[in-house]
């Protein structure tokens, strides 16, 4: 079975090397919208694959990252890169290229570690990341699935590659979250006290 989250991001980039010249020479915006489709075969003891809810933690910390923020590829030229991080407050440094199809990936990539780092209390049963879809505009969106993710040919992604500036961590609910989930430390939803015996 799947279940849907949707989140809504406005971010600005340069996609270089794209055939588009005013993508790949002028710093634009876009108001993003991100599907994140989760997949279990069996539900938790609320009947669910996984409460909406637990999803407004840490993975709606990260994803709210990239709000009002500049993303940069870590290979872009470095005086352009320093200025995003001079007259940005909120900037992110990317392995790959801020394209909506590298941001698919992202986002699936940060959401299975984040499932994986996560400790469960509520008789969730295998649920994972299913795709992720990135709109861009409102014609145009990017979808990744579980193998395009550790696919070297587009770009390997790695936690400690996907930095956020000082203001964005600042900002987070816990700002050491994210050490936390490099370190491997787990995050523990919550303990749920059955109302009805299953």
């Amino acid at each position: 079975m799947l279940i849907r989250k949707l989140f809504k991001f406005e971010n600005a980039h340069i996609v270089r090397n794209c055939t588009s010249d005013r993508c790949k020479r002028s710093i634009h915006g876009h108001s993003y919208k991100v599907e994140l489709l989760l997949k279990a075969s069996k539900l938790d003891h609320g009947q669910m694959v996984y409460d909406f809810g637990l999803l407004k933690g840490v993975i709606k910390d990260l994803y709210d990252s990239f709000d009002h923020a500049i993303c940069f590829w870590q290979e872009d030229n470095s005086e352009y890169i320093q200025a995003c991080k001079t007259f940005s407050a909120r900037w992110v440094s990317l392995p790959v290229s801020p394209s909506a199809e590298q941001f698919s990936r992202i986002f699936f990539y940060l959401a299975q570690q984040v499932l994986k780092s996560t400790v469960t209390q509520n008789g969730e049963g295998d649920v994972e990341v299913y795709s992720v879809i990135v709109h861009e505009t409102d014609t145009g969106y990017a979808q990744s699935f579980a193998e395009d993710i550790n696919n070297a040919q587009m770009g390997l992604l790695a936690l400690d590659q996907i930095i956020f500036s000082e203001q964005i961590e600042s900002e987070w609910t816990d700002p050491s979250m994210y050490q936390h989930l490099k370190s491997g430390l787990a995050f523990e939803n919550p303990v749920v006290d059955l109302q009805v015996n299953v």
